[in-house]
């Protein structure tokens, strides 16, 4: 299984969101982002970390911390390596101090709160972020320049192109991306992939 290293570059939400967060992760060395929508507590927990605020109390990923690092293990990395009908899969892998391994299977935003409070890397299997991933503007327009325009299509009518429904998608779904809906921006790219089919 090939990955690739992602860094988390955010979280973001909306009002239509319910309260639901999307964690944004970005290619270390690439121009792609990976929108995942987490929950409420989930983003509590990452967002404390990232800040380095500590509660009064541990939270539940402090716990799942202390209890790792209590069997002489510590988190190695996090794996996002499954999407199945939207939904985003996740392994922790651990190692001890006499060099044994292994893996847990956990939801993404638990892996990556985790991975964050033992300073491990995150990564993302390349099929998953090919099927998930989206181009940031730099990306996309180097392949449109090198692409030249393959896949559009324009009726001329009086005088003024129309764009396919690909194409209103594909930037109604750059506009979300500049403007960091990236909630928005998930549902954009899935009615995408389901158009490509």
């Amino acid at each position: 299984m090939q990955t690739v290293k992602m860094d988390i570059l955010g979280l973001s939400t909306s009002p239509s969101s319910g309260g639901a967060y999307a964690l944004i992760l970005s290619e270390t060395d690439g121009n792609r982002r990976l929108p995942i929508i987490i929950g409420t507590f989930e983003a509590q927990a990452i967002a404390l970390e990232l800040e380095s605020i500590k509660p009064p109390r541990p939270m539940t990923h402090d716990l799942l911390k202390s209890l790792v690092q209590s069997f002489n293990s510590k988190v190695e990395k996090v794996v996002i390596n499954d999407l199945s009908e939207g939904t985003f899969f996740a392994q922790i892998h651990c190692v001890g101090d006499k060099g044994d391994g292994f893996k847990l299977d956990a939801r993404p935003s638990d892996a990556i709160a985790l991975a964050i409070r033992f300073g491990a890397p995150i990564f993302v299997n390349t099929e998953v972020l090919d099927e998930a991933g989206i181009l940031t503007e730099e990306e996309s327009s180097e392949t449109t320049a090198k692409g030249k325009g393959k896949g559009k299509k324009v009726k001329e009518e009086a005088g003024q192109p129309e764009m396919s429904r690909m194409e209103k998608l594909e930037q109604e779904l750059q506009t979300a991306i500049e403007t960091e809906n990236y909630e928005k921006a998930a549902k954009l790219r899935d009615q995408i992939q389901k158009l490509k089919g």
